[in-house]
């Protein structure tokens, strides 16, 4: 309907992406995902679940825990995130380090094309090497060269012993060796390792009322196990909790092995966004960095902006080198912002990373792509773009910088 008639179409799930990627900006349509939200099948023995586009990913991890499995992919937005939208923006998250992107994770899609055709490659294989891989065009392509209404995804199963540690740390170097010496001790049961910084921690207790039982830190992290023996799991843990207070990596820490401290734990890091939003206006970064240089763009940006900013906070998923830059204000001031912006992305792309780790490029970032890509790479999305939307109507002026 919409391509015959030149409409402009905005696909929309949750609604909770951070660059303004589901937002309409002029006169689109908003197509929304949220009736199609049925569980199409689940095989116990493969652990493959396929389902629609609108199923909310909390509901998934649930419908998946009563078969003894969970979804490879957990953020903060579970309760209102769509697993069509994670897809589209290949959301990345809590559980990347240990079951990797959703590039691996999904198996198949359903799509519906511009011209309003539908690709089926809902596939249910581990293994198909026929051809393009033609699914991964669309993961992570924000709406602008399809539909996605349904997938197929490969779910772990659900682990049997799960153990939290959240530690204090007196530098960023303790962090960064702190988590060697837990990949090196932990090895497979490694499930999350996030770190924050003191001034996150501030703002969680100060706007949320939460208690954290461990203060006093620069640096804090939260390293999460996940395996299928509490015994050895413990044990494994333990071991690396007494080198890491011998060698004097750690300062003080608490451990958490049940269900409801667990979670107590997890949202001194999960609040952490709704934190921010009570300190004022908030500019968002989500970058990702070699992992020795992490903590150093939020030192500099601290520097640089001084005192016109009332917070430069950084906090993200340090096994992944994911940084989570906030910096808030009492309110939006556009010279603020030009201090800010590019120079974040010129630092950024002085030291090879990418300065969008997981919330993708939107609205918000498009026209800064060429910070992390070439003119070629550019060139050559836009040929995607011009081959399966001639007419440019699937979720416009997002991820692609205008003129294309």
């Amino acid at each position: 309907y919409c391509s015959e008639r030149n409409l402009a179409v905005n696909p929309q799930g949750g609604n909770t992406g951070l660059v303004g990627g589901s937002v309409p900006v002029f006169d689109e349509i908003i197509l929304s995902t949220v009736f199609m939200n049925q569980i199409i099948s689940f095989d116990k023995v493969s652990g493959i679940l396929v389902c629609q586009a609108g199923c909310i990913l909390e509901k998934l991890n649930e419908y998946l825990e009563e078969q003894g499995f969970i979804m490879p992919l957990d953020l903060g937005a579970k309760g209102s995130c769509h697993i069509g939208g994670n897809v589209a923006t290949n959301a990345g998250g809590l559980r990347l380090l240990r079951y990797g992107s959703l590039r691996g994770t999904v198996l198949g899609l359903e799509v519906v094309l511009a011209d309003g055709s539908t690709l089926d490659c809902l596939t249910s294989l581990r293994k198909d090497n026929t051809g393009y891989d033609l699914k991964q065009l669309f993961i992570g392509s924000e709406g602008t060269l399809g539909v996605i209404t349904a997938v197929s995804i490969l779910c772990p199963q659900k682990p049997k012993a799960v153990n939290l540690a959240f530690l204090g740390c007196q530098s960023f170097a303790k962090v960064l060796e702190t988590f060697t010496t837990c990949r090196a001790m932990l090895g497979e049961i490694l499930s999350a390792y996030e770190f924050m910084d003191e001034k996150c921690m501030e703002l969680v207790e100060k706007h949320l009322k939460l208690a954290s039982p461990v203060t006093g830190s620069p640096f804090y992290v939260l390293i999460e196990t996940s395996g299928s023996n509490s015994t050895h799991d413990e044990e494994k843990l333990n071991n690396f909790l007494e080198q890491a207070m011998t060698s004097g990596l750690v300062t003080d820490g608490t451990v958490a092995m049940d269900d409801n401290k667990i979670k107590t734990l997890w949202s001194l890091r999960e609040r952490i966004t709704e934190a921010l939003t009570h300190d004022g206006y908030v500019y968002k970064y989500d970058i990702s960095l070699p992992v020795g240089k992490l903590y150093d763009l939020v030192t500099d940006v601290r520097v640089r902006l001084g005192r016109s900013a009332k917070n430069v906070v950084g906090y993200g998923h340090l096994g992944d080198g994911n940084l989570h830059l906030n910096i808030t204000a009492e309110s939006y001031s556009h010279s603020l912002l030009d201090a800010i912006e590019p120079f974040v992305y010129e630092w950024t792309a002085r030291y090879k990373g990418s300065i969008s780790a997981e919330h993708g490029l939107g609205f918000k970032k498009k026209q800064f792509i060429q910070y992390s890509k070439p003119p070629e790479a550019v060139f050559l999305m836009q040929g995607f773009k011009a081959m399966l939307d001639p007419k440019g109507i699937l979720n416009p002026y997002k991820m692609l910088p205008s003129g294309s």
